[in-house]
Parts: C-alpha cells; sequence; structure tokens
C-alpha cells in the first residue's frame, strides 16, 4: 500500500530510488492533489516535496493522515509551518549536506562579477578581443565583505572569503565566536560598513524584502551585491533601480522573485551575473540531498523521530 507521495519534478536517480524505496506516488505539482481520490489521499502519510508552490494548510487537509512533509532543500519557506505545527505535521529540511556546494558558487559567482568575467568570456566569444579587449575590471581580495545572515551556509562563504583575505562582517541573530570578525545587529547597519553584501538568510516572511533601497545606497556605487538565499529577500524593484541608476556597481544572483520568470530588465543587464538557481546543482550534492530526504521519510515510516525536524 503506498503511503508516500513524491510531488515536485524530480531528477531520475531521485525519482527512481523514491519509487524503489518508498512505492512512492508520484505527482509533478501540489495542483494535482485536490483531484486524486480520497480514498488514495487517505493513505498517505508522508510527502517528499520538491517545488514552489505554496504547501498550505488547506492543501495538508487534503491529506487527512499525513505526519510528515519532508523537503527537499534547506528553505522551506514554500511550507506553511505554522499549519503544519498545528496539525501535528512534522516538516523536514537537507541542511548541512549542500553548504559547500552552495558556498563555493557564491564565491565563484562574487568573483566573477567583480573581475567582470563574463564581459570577459563575450570578448573570446564574439572576436571583438582582436579588436580591442574588454575594459579593466576591479580586484577582489582584500575587500570588506558583509555576510547577511551567519547560518550554515554563511559561515562557509565567509570562512572561504578569509582565504582571499577580505576582512568579515556579519549580521545574525547573536555574535558567533568569529575572532576578528565584526558582528551586527542592524542589516543597515553591515551594508554602510562593507564594500560588497552577500545574502544568505532563510526565505520567509520574516525576511521578505530585508534588503532596502536604503542598504543598497548604503552599500554605494563600488559595491557587489550577491543573492544565494530567496528573491523574495530582496525588494526586486530597488535592485533594479540600484542597478539601472549606478547605485551599486554590479549583482550576481542566482535566485530571483518570480523563478524561472526572471525580470527581463534584470536578465538583460550587463551589470548582473543571472545564474538559474544552481547553487546545490551537483550530482553528489543532490545525491545527498535525495538520501537524507527520504531517511527522514523511513524515519517517520518505522515509528522513529525525524533526522531533521524544522519544528520540532
Amino acid at each position: 500500500m503506498t503511503q508516500i507521495m513524491a510531488i515536485g519534478t524530480y531528477h531520475g536517480m531521485d525519482e527512481a530510488a523514491l519509487s524503489a524505496e518508498l512505492d512512492a506516488l508520484a505527482i509533478r505539482s501540489l495542483k494535482q492533489l485536490p483531484p486524486l481520490g480520497e480514498a488514495t489521499r487517505a493513505k498517505i502519510l508522508g510527502v517528499a516535496y520538491k517545488g514552489h508552490l505554496q504547501f498550505t494548510g488547506e492543501m495538508m487537509d487534503l491529506l487527512p493522515n499525513l505526519r510528515l512533509i519532508a523537503k527537499y532543500g534547506v528553505g522551506y519557506d514554500s511550507i506553511d509551518v505554522d499549519s503544519a505545527t498545528e496539525r501535528g505535521i512534522v516538516v523536514t529540511n537537507t541542511p548541512d549536506v549542500l553548504s559547500d556546494d552552495v558556498a563555493d558558487l557564491t564565491v565563484g559567482m562574487w568573483i566573477a562579477a567583480g573581475r567582470e568575467m563574463e564581459a570577459g568570456i563575450n570578448a573570446v566569444r564574439s572576436g571583438s578581443w582582436a579588436r580591442s579587449g574588454p575594459p579593466l575590471a576591479h580586484k577582489v581580495s582584500g575587500r570588506r565583505v558583509g555576510i547577511l545572515g551567519l547560518g550554515r551556509i554563511g559561515r562557509e562563504i565567509a570562512d572561504r572569503l578569509v582565504a582571499f583575505k577580505c576582512r568579515i562582517d556579519y549580521f545574525a541573530r547573536s555574535p558567533r565566536d568569529t575572532p576578528g570578525w565584526t558582528y551586527h545587529d542592524d542589516p543597515m547597519a553591515l551594508a554602510e560598513a562593507v564594500d560588497d553584501l552577500i545574502v544568505a538568510v532563510p526565505g520567509g516572511r520574516e525576511t521578505e524584502k530585508l534588503v532596502t533601497a536604503e542598504m543598497l545606497r548604503a552599500l554605494g556605487p563600488d559595491g557587489i551585491f550577491v543573492n544565494i538565499s530567496r528573491g523574495s529577500v530582496v525588494d526586486e524593484e530597488a535592485l533594479i533601480a540600484a542597478l539601472e541608476g549606478g547605485v551599486i556597481r554590479a549583482a550576481a544572483l542566482d535566485v530571483f522573485l518570480n523563478e524561472p520568470h526572471v525580470d527581463p530588465r534584470l536578465a538583460s543587464m550587463k551589470n548582473v551575473l543571472p545564474l538559474p538557481h544552481i547553487g546545490t546543482a551537483t550530482v553528489e550534492t543532490r545525491n545527498d540531498m535525495g538520501v537524507l530526504q527520504r531517511k527522514n521519510l523511513h524515519e517517520m515510516l518505522a515509528g522513529r523521530p525525524a533526522v531533521t525536524p524544522v519544528n520540532a
């Protein structure tokens, strides 16, 4: 009897594992949940969820015996955790296993934006290098970099930047044991203090539009803005205006407000390095994420506590 449902567009290796290990009933989107028969929905005890549509309390009520929602990814802002808690449903995510890949990509994006690598690549591909080289870029080593959110991923990013002789400033809920790094208890104060700003806070209502027009102005015309968090964390209209008006120098973005439908103004700007949310997109990390997601479901079916609960 199928007790697990997989919702989302999974990679082949995860799709096969969900079927083989858990006999999961697979649907592509939450939109396909209501049409399923009541008898089918009543059998579901756990959901493997990979999607951006909001998993609301109303959707949870369509699965009356649901015990656990296992999110694929570290972010769980697409799940109404409060509604899940009210219903006694455990929500899990896949932390730690993806921190290295996200941090690696973040530093790569920061370097690529600062050294204007895309312009250099285009000069080679177009043949314009033979006529005139691209303009000079800027040095990245030794800059003062602010990390907005020194959680697991933020800490990995900061540790890597130390190797580039960067001075590290950060914002978090409380100071961390980080000798030589500067703690700020206010995001605006962080933006005022640094050359570049990297966003690594969780998504969700608490951080919606956390990065404001005022913060971007404080960052200044030499500043680089990097977002590997969620598109909702920055006021996207303010970011577009800042980039168009030279309020900041450049942005490197792996996330967008309405992804995968990116505002064409951002996608076409020469001072924007846009990537299609690939922070965790390696074979190794996606495999580890799938294993951890399924581990949480296995533990639930065995009557044991979840491995990585977010609302325990």
